[in-house]
């Protein structure tokens, strides 16, 4: 996390891993991202706080759908980047936010 070089962190993975919610909300995009995101998810969570999924292989949500925390919602992927990983980014009234700081301890 490198603000506004990078605005989240990428995790690594196998393609095909699954994707989980990081908290309950509405899927409010769900398709092919701007260049460099691949294919993406954006969920829109309580107040004004999202979530970003990008470089999934599969999205397993729709646009409108409501997500819980732990679901299944897409499978990490390389589109849109030159390696398999997930990027994930917070943001919160439109700033990001490092994720890092928000995420449970490996």
């Amino acid at each position: 996390f490198a603000e506004p070089r990078s605005m989240g962190i990428s995790i690594a993975g196998s393609a095909g891993d699954p994707v989980s919610a990081a908290a309950d909300g509405k899927v409010i995009f769900s398709g092919p991202g701007p260049r460099g995101y691949g294919n993406l998810l954006i969920v829109k969570h309580d107040g004004d706080t999202l979530t970003v999924y990008a470089h999934n292989r599969a999205l397993l949500v729709k646009d409108g759908q409501s997500v819980k925390r732990g679901q299944k919602i897409a499978e990490v992927g390389d589109t849109g980047t030159d390696r398999t990983k997930l990027h994930f980014e917070v943001r919160k009234s439109g700033r990001p936010i490092d994720p890092q700081k928000l995420l449970p301890p490996r």
